[in-house]
């Protein structure tokens, strides 16, 4: 169960088998479509068991959400305060992002399921709120390189991040594609895409000084 301050304890194996067969037919059916029941056959356990440890079904949507969203949130907590330069942390979260969507690709697929087609407008509240939390501290880590001088000033730092993001939500979607096409060389090595994506986000594509004579 949740604690008062909402902070998750230890997880027990029955409560995981619970959280797993929910993701599973959250991202497969949407957060309307899935009865308590059906989630309780999936998990090989009862109803009271589930409300046992969650109070209904946003409660529980909302603990895979943070769940799901968790990876992302080590990954900020690492960089924060870590040595090197604003960009070099950027640089890091593109690729250990994109590494554990990945890893977790049920994860991703319930994250846009509901946030960019879901039928539930409580799905998508569940969603947008766990998301939104990783993105504004992504936006935060972009404020602090403007701040000391290590980015443009003018540039929207919302906007920064969310192309951060969004290249590797296209990589997870497009992925199966990019396989057939010739010489895509990134289409099996998501580090040569995300080295490659945040190269020309910091650079451009536009020859700079000596380069354009």
């Amino acid at each position: 169960m949740s604690s008062p301050a909402g902070q998750k304890t230890s997880t027990s194996s029955g409560e995981q088998a619970i959280l797993d067969a929910a993701e599973a037919l959250f991202a497969e059916k949407g957060f309307e479509a899935v009865s308590m029941s059906a989630i309780a056959r999936l998990a090989n356990t009862s109803k009271p068991n589930i409300y046992h440890h969650f109070k209904n079904k946003n409660d529980l949507y909302l603990a895979i959400m943070k769940s799901a969203v968790k990876r992302s949130s080590l990954l900020l907590d690492a960089l924060e305060d870590a040595p090197g330069t604003f960009s070099e942390r950027l640089a890091d979260f593109s690729a250990g992002q994109l590494e554990n969507i990945q890893s977790h690709p049920r994860s991703m697929q319930l994250i846009l399921r509901e946030a960019l087609a879901g039928v539930s407008e409580s799905g998508r509240e569940i969603a947008r709120y766990a998301v939104g939390k990783v993105f504004n501290r992504l936006v935060e880590m972009i404020r602090h390189g403007q701040q000391v001088k290590e980015f443009r000033a003018d540039v929207d730092p919302r906007l920064a991040a969310f192309m951060i993001v969004s290249a590797n939500m296209f990589y997870f979607q497009s992925e199966p594609i990019m396989k057939h096409i010739p010489e895509v060389l990134f289409s099996d090595d998501s580090g040569i895409f995300s080295h490659a994506v945040m190269d020309i986000f910091f650079n451009g594509i536009l020859l700079q000084g000596e380069e354009t004579k």
